[in-house]
C-alpha cells in the first residue's frame, strides 16, 4: 500500500517554517528551498502544496491569522459571562499582540502587511481578514451601547473602524519601542473607556 500524505499537516507544517524565517529574516528572506530545509520536507513537497511562493506566503497569512482568532475566542470562552464591553477590550488585547510572548506574532504580522503593499493576494486576504474584525467589533460596540446611557449615539461601525486602526498601530509603536507594552495598553484602555463614558453637557444659565 502506497503511503499516504497528511497534505493538510504538511501545509501546515510549511506554514509554519514560513512563520519562523519571517520572523528571522523578514518576508524577503523566505525562499522555498529555506523553507524546505526549515519544514524537513523536500522541495518537490513543497511545490506540490503551493504552485508559487505567493500562493505559499498566503496560506501562511491565513494560517496565523485563524491562530491569533483562535486565541482571541478562547479569551472570550473563557468569562461567558462577560459584558460586551469587556469582551470588546478582550479581543481588542489580544489582536493588537502587545505581550512579550506575542512579540514573534507582531513582527510577522508587520513584514505581511508590507508584502501586502506590493501583492493583490496577500492585499485581499488582509481585507478580508479586516473585514471580519470590523464586524465582530461592530456587533460588540452595537451590543455595549446598547447598555450604557449616552447622550449621543454611537456609530459602531466608525468606532470599530477607529478601535481597528488604533489596535494595528499600537502593535506597531510597541514593536519599534516607540511604546512599552504597559503604555500600549493604557492607551487602548483609555480608548475603550472613553466609548462607554457620558459625555458631561455645559451648565447653561436660564
Amino acid at each position: 500500500m502506497p503511503r499516504q500524505v497528511d497534505h493538510v499537516g504538511r501545509r501546515r507544517l510549511i506554514a509554519e517554517a514560513v512563520y519562523h524565517l519571517a520572523d528571522e529574516r523578514g518576508l524577503e528572506g523566505v525562499t522555498l528551498r529555506d523553507v524546505a530545509a526549515r519544514a524537513e520536507v523536500s522541495m518537490g513537497a513543497v511545490q506540490r502544496c503551493f504552485r508559487t511562493k505567493e500562493e505559499m506566503l498566503v496560506f501562511a497569512l491565513e494560517y496565523i491569522s485563524e491562530r491569533i482568532m483562535e486565541r482571541v475566542r478562547a479569551r472570550l470562552a473563557r468569562s461567558p459571562a462577560q459584558s460586551a464591553g469587556t469582551a470588546l477590550g478582550h479581543a481588542a488585547t489580544e489582536i493588537a499582540l502587545l505581550r512579550e510572548e506575542h512579540r514573534a506574532e507582531a513582527r510577522v504580522w508587520l513584514a505581511f502587511v508590507a508584502q501586502a503593499t506590493v501583492s493583490k493576494l496577500l492585499a485581499r486576504t488582509l481585507q478580508a481578514n479586516y473585514a471580519t474584525l470590523q464586524e465582530a467589533f461592530t456587533r460588540l460596540i452595537t451590543e455595549a451601547g446598547e447598555d450604557a446611557d449616552h447622550a449621543a449615539p454611537l456609530d459602531p461601525q466608525r468606532e470599530a473602524r477607529t478601535l481597528l486602526a488604533l489596535a494595528d498601530g499600537l502593535t506597531t509603536h510597541v514593536l519599534i519601542g516607540h511604546l512599552t507594552s504597559q503604555e500600549a495598553h493604557d492607551v487602548l484602555h483609555a480608548h475603550l473607556t472613553g466609548l462607554w463614558e457620558q459625555p458631561v453637557r455645559p451648565l447653561r444659565d436660564h
